[in-house]
Parts: structure tokens; C-alpha cells; sequence
């Protein structure tokens, strides 16, 4: 159905103000914690719909696959599937089956689920997100954490799980200055769980969340019970005796995995250098705005990526296209990419030091970069390294029963 140019603009102005009543409500010194619940307007369906009809997809070399980026077969299945039968309105149910709240932390309205668990001894767990990711990449483990007995597992392993979106993320607010960096981002969480009444508490968290968590265990670690990571991150020591007591095992799978994000890091620079030119296409387009995040599901994955369809046979077209639809309905793919470039132009206050608290390692096999555990063993309390038989970048996703067991196994060892 043709949509005139006044009603496109309002349905735009709807998009970017779908959290608006809530986030905006709070000013920024305000420290009450608000319910929320995510609803999109039908007029944002209706032009998702619309532009979705409008796509003007690019051809593609015949004989090609995912080398030179998003292959146009699956795109072109993916946006019709998107514009034809995934239901939004069933995905935004489920998602507010968890309690979410949204509170005002250093000028930002920051949204979060806060589910706790029926088992009043639960431990407080706070799972933090990355980029491409957001919040729906953790409801299919909220249920098994906070309430194990009911998913096969010991009511004695019950979380009360916080999940943030975080800063410029979804449904939290976009920072109106400079500076933003994953330092930042620890201390508004450390003070998202201080608000709550957390005293001592869990992380654990992959991609920027894993970053953000190393961050946030080193300057809280009084705070802070144990750090799960499904990303660790740890530069060569200089002591080539340590740098060298590696496995050779070790060494040929970082060095394969090296070899492979060769070609994967382009989007690295530009949202590191120039996010708001490439937020100007991609918060204008949805079929370009999925292009761009599959391209990292399928990259980073554990899948056949000669295969056209590959992605399926790991991820729901629903599941991809929630989080999708969660960076398109808030508008916020600019701010979120805009990361990259704090990270890279705001160095930290406080340099990175050893994280004292006990951290555990799962180690999935495809993952974007690894680390051998010597390495990190000079730079965190490794107590627990699990290597995992398969899985990418995606655990909570893609192998959502690994990640749940490590993560109650080092929880219940501490």
C-alpha cells in the first residue's frame, strides 16, 4: 500500500519514539526505576512493511556465495520471509513476558530485564550484550536460569538474571556526548546493579558485554562474585617464556582464527571511524540494515558457510530477525555502532589491570578471536577454562545448553 511523504515522516518520528513516553519521562539526576514494556506502533509495522515491499536489492556475481558479503539469495528469502510472516507482535509478547524496567543513569535511560528467580537465594547474575547483539539473544536462557527445576536442572542454581541494553542499545537511551567508551558502560552497570541492591553479584557476557564485564569485575571487584566470559580477550605477554608456554594446539587455532577475521573486520574500521555515515543508510533501510547484521551471524558462527542457508541450521529466522527488528523499531543502529569509535578515540581513565575475581573461559571453537589460557592467566584469575566442542560468537543462541551448563558449574564451584 503506497504511503504518502507527511505520513512516511510520521511514521518515522513513531519509530525513533517508540520508548520515548517512558525513557523521556525520567529527568536526567532521576534515579526511579519505571516499569516498561516494549510496544511498537502499528504505523512502524505498516512502513517496516512498506520499505520491506520497496527493497531494491543488488545482483550478485552467478557462482557466489557469502565471500564478498551478504549472499542475495538468503537476503532476499530473509526480507521476504521479514515483510511476510514474522510476526512482530508475537516476538514483542514474548519478550514482555520478562520484567523490564528502564531507570536514568550519568544523563541516559538505560532499559533492563530484572528477573528474579522464585528461589530467594539466588544469585544475582547481570548478562551483558555486544554488537550485533541486543537482550533478545538471552530470553531463550532468562527461563533456565532464574528457574532451573522447571528446565531439567537444581532449583540450587537459580540466578535472579539482570539483562541491560546497553547505552545507545534498543530500548535504552542514546548519550548526547562524547566519550561513551566500555569503561563508561562498566560504571553505569556497576551502578545499575547498586541501584537494584545488588551488593555481590555474577557476570557474564560475550562480545562488548565480555569486554565491559573485564572492565567492570577489575574496578568493582569488591563487588563482584565471578566473572563468566565466552569471549576472553588477553594480549601476548611480554615474557617470551610465558608468550611461548602455549599448546601447539592452541596456537594453530588462533592462528586459523586470525587468518579468517583477515577478511572480517571492515566493519571494525567504518563503525570505528565514520558510524554516522554508515547509520544514515542503514537506519533508512531495513533490508540493508539485516544485510549488514547477518553478514555477522554468518561469519561468526559455527555453520557450513559454503552453504547458502547455513544460518539455519543454527539460528531461527524469528530469532535473527527479533534482534534485527529490535535495532530497526528503536532506531538505534547509529548509536550503537558508535562504540566502535569511543572505544577507539576515548582511551580508559583507569588502565587495564588483573582481574582478581575468579573468571571461568568457555571457549567455543569459532569464535571471533582466541586466546591460549596461559595468556589470560596473566591477566585474570582463571579457575575454570572450558573448551567447548562446538559454537561460535553467539552462545546464548546458538549453543544455549554449553553456555547454561558453564555457567552453573562455575557459579556453584565458587
Amino acid at each position: 500500500m503506497p504511503v504518502s511523504r507527511t505520513i512516511r515522516h510520521l511514521i518515522n518520528t513513531l519509530c525513533l519514539c517508540i520508548a520515548c513516553t517512558t525513557l523521556q519521562a525520567q529527568p536526567a539526576g532521576d534515579s526511579a526505576i519505571v516499569p516498561f514494556e516494549i510496544h511498537v506502533p502499528d504505523e512502524a509495522i505498516v512502513d517496516l512493511r512498506y520499505r520491506l515491499a520497496n527493497a531494491r536489492l543488488p545482483a550478485q556475481i552467478p557462482g557466489t556465495g557469502w565471500e564478498y558479503g551478504t549472499n542475495a539469495q538468503y537476503l532476499t528469502e530473509l526480507v521476504d520471509y521479514w515483510q511476510h510472516q514474522f510476526d512482530w507482535r508475537e516476538q514483542e509478547r514474548q519478550l514482555n513476558t520478562l520484567d523490564q524496567y528502564v531507570t536514568t543513569i550519568d544523563g541516559v535511560p538505560i532499559h533492563f530485564i530484572h528477573q528474579r528467580s522464585s528461589n530467594p537465594d539466588a544469585t544475582p547474575l547481570m548478562i551483558t550484550h555486544g554488537w550485533p547483539g541486543s537482550i533478545a539473544e538471552f530470553r531463550h536462557i532468562i527461563g533456565p536460569l532464574t528457574e532451573p527445576q522447571q528446565h531439567g536442572g537444581n532449583a540450587e542454581d537459580a540466578f535472579h538474571v539482570i539483562a541491560p541494553s546497553l547505552p545507545g542499545f534498543g530500548f535504552s537511551g542514546e548519550p548526547q556526548e562524547r566519550g561513551f567508551n566500555p569503561e563508561r558502560m562498566a560504571q553505569i552497570l556497576a551502578a545499575l546493579m547498586q541501584r537494584l541492591g545488588y551488593d555481590q553479584y555474577g557476570l557474564q557476557g560475550g562480545d562488548w558485554g565480555a569486554i565491559i564485564n573485564r572492565i567492570h569485575a577489575h574496578q568493582f571487584a569488591d563487588r563482584v562474585l565471578g566473572l563468566h566470559s565466552n569471549f576472553v580477550l588477553a594480549s601476548p605477554p611480554e615474557d617470551p617464556a610465558i608468550r611461548d608456554d602455549v599448546t601447539e594446539e592452541e596456537m594453530t587455532a588462533r592462528g586459523e582464527r586470525q587468518a579468517f577475521m583477515a577478511d572480517e573486520v571492515g566493519y571494525q574500521q567504518i563503525q570505528g571511524t565514520k558510524p554516522q555515515t554508515l547509520g544514515v543508510a542503514l537506519n533508512d533501510s531495513p533490508a540493508g540494515l539485516a544485510a549488514w547484521i547477518v553478514e555477522k551471524f554468518h561469519g561468526w558462527s559455527d555453520i557450513d558457510r559454503q552453504s547458502v542457508n547455513g544460518l539455519d541450521t543454527r539460528f531461527s529466522k524469528d530469532d535473527l530477525l527479533t534482534d534485527i527488528s529490535i535495532y530497526w523499531f528503536s532506531a538505534s543502529i547509529t548509536s550503537s555502532a558508535r562504540i566502535y569509535y569511543e572505544n577507539r578515540n576515548f582511551p580508559a581513565a583507569e588502565p587495564l589491570g588483573y582481574v582478581e575475581v575468579p573468571t571461568a573461559g568457555a571457549i567455543f571453537p569459532k569464535e571471533i578471536y582466541l586466546t591460549p589460557r596461559r595468556w589470560a592467566e596473566e591477566q585474570y584469575n582463571i579457575v575454570r577454562w572450558t573448551l567447548m566442542p562446538r559454537g561460535g560468537h553467539f552462545a546464548a543462541m546458538e549453543e544455549p545448553e554449553l553456555l547454561l551448563d558453564d555457567v552453573r558449574a562455575f557459579f556453584r564451584s565458587l
